[in-house]
């Protein structure tokens, strides 16, 4: 094909899980629709600036260091997304037999998967490969009026000409805004819905002699058991072993089941970063590797100011809380009877800053800044679950 003038819409980006590391797999797993897309290729040089009397400053420069580096945006899918989770991440599993559930957790090593990013380009009329790719950083961003995106930071050697690629996208599911429903406990069984305690309660909204610490419960949470009316939750905390129900049981209830407090979001952004330092070695012109360094989550989330429960109680207090942020495709049903989701766990956030300006005309808001821990009792700091009608793995 001879090289023509066009628009960026026209150039794809593919990406192809490697087998050995660094050896360039030419066949794409997904071909990823994009927003906005850089891949770049970088060069690093040594200048001769010696003093050869004259005034000008150099007289040569060489080169020493080459690769490439670019970014990809684009919108979160339940299909071509999830190998972008696998390169962050670093370790990955497959679960059920249709819906499946693909979790992506931090994998303690200093090389997570490495992917051939491919770039079909019908405007230069040349195709390229871009070994040993990782992800050095993701950020999620939840927005009104807008679908789900991420913006990933790409790093890889430098690019390879191939023979031309025949891109095939995937039909595959989105997710928008009005599927978010963002939780907050001050335990990860509490936001995964599976803190469970025993406690005396008859026919009214005070449960006494609960069998854990109440540190464990926040106004907002929802309960369920026998005789707990639906969609009842905590309104109250009143001593260590009490709190206070939003409805009476209609009759004696022992056993509760506690899950996360939703609270409505404006917006919200996550970032994963994985810190990834390029292997520069002497005697090669290309790094030898790309290994990511300590592994961090950050974030941020505004909503409406009506309470000091929402987040200030726990700006102010001890109490890290875990979050979650779970999308729910409730327009598309997938396996007979489900959906597909987008869930992000975070196992302990500390919210280090609050602002709430006061505006004459304006609704007053709140922005919490956060920053994820590692929960040793959890043994996580935070997944993501894209759960979805592909059996095969990733």
């Amino acid at each position: 094909m001879a090289s023509q003038k066009g628009i960026g819409r026209l150039v794809q980006i593919g990406l192809a899980k490697e087998s050995t590391r660094g050896t360039a797999n030419t066949t794409a797993g997904y071909w990823n629709p994009w927003i906005d897309l850089t891949l770049d290729e970088k060069k690093e040089f040594a200048t001769d600036n010696q003093a050869y009397g004259i005034i000008e400053d150099n007289v040569n420069l060489t080169q020493t260091k080459k690769w490439a580096e670019g970014t990809l945006t684009g919108i979160v899918t339940d299909t071509s997304f999830p190998p972008i989770l696998y390169a962050m991440f670093g370790s990955y599993a497959k679960a059920g037999s249709g819906p499946y559930t693909h979790t992506f957790t931090v994998g303690e090593t200093a090389q997570h998967q490495s992917y051939t990013f491919l770039l079909h380009d019908p405007l230069a009329a040349v195709d390229y490969s871009y070994a040993n790719g990782v992800i050095q950083k993701l950020e999620i961003n939840f927005a009104l009026k807008q679908f789900i995106q991420f913006t990933a930071s790409l790093m890889a050697q430098s690019g390879v000409s191939q023979s031309t690629f025949s891109p095939s996208t995937t039909t595959e599911n989105r997710f928008l805004p009005q599927y978010l429903a963002a939780g907050f406990a001050p335990s990860l069984a509490g936001v995964q819905g599976t803190l469970t305690a025993t406690g005396t309660c008859s026919s009214t909204t005070a449960v006494t002699g609960l069998s854990i610490s109440t540190t464990l419960l926040r106004i907002g949470m929802t309960v369920t058991g026998t005789n707990i009316p639906a969609n009842t939750t905590i309104v109250a905390i009143v001593s260590g072993t009490a709190f206070t129900l939003s409805q009476a049981s209609t009759g004696s209830a022992t056993s509760y089941t506690f899950g996360p407090a939703i609270v409505a979001l404006k917006s919200a952004k996550v970032t994963f970063s994985s810190n990834v330092e390029a292997q520069d070695v002497l005697g090669n012109l290309s790094p030898a590797d790309f290994l990511n360094k300590e592994f961090s989550i950050e974030g941020t989330f505004e909503c409406i100011w009506q309470n000091e429960s929402d987040a200030k109680t726990y700006f102010m207090g001890p109490t890290a809380q875990a979050m979650s942020l779970i999308a729910t495709n409730t327009d598309v049903t997938i396996n007979s009877s489900y959906h597909p989701i987008f869930n992000i766990t975070l196992a302990q956030c500390t919210f280090q800053e609050l602002g709430r300006p006061f505006k004459v005309k304006d609704l007053v808001y709140q922005s919490i800044k956060f920053k994820a821990s590692y929960n040793i009792a959890s043994t996580l700091m935070g997944e993501v679950i894209i759960t979805n009608s592909n059996s095969s793995s990733y």
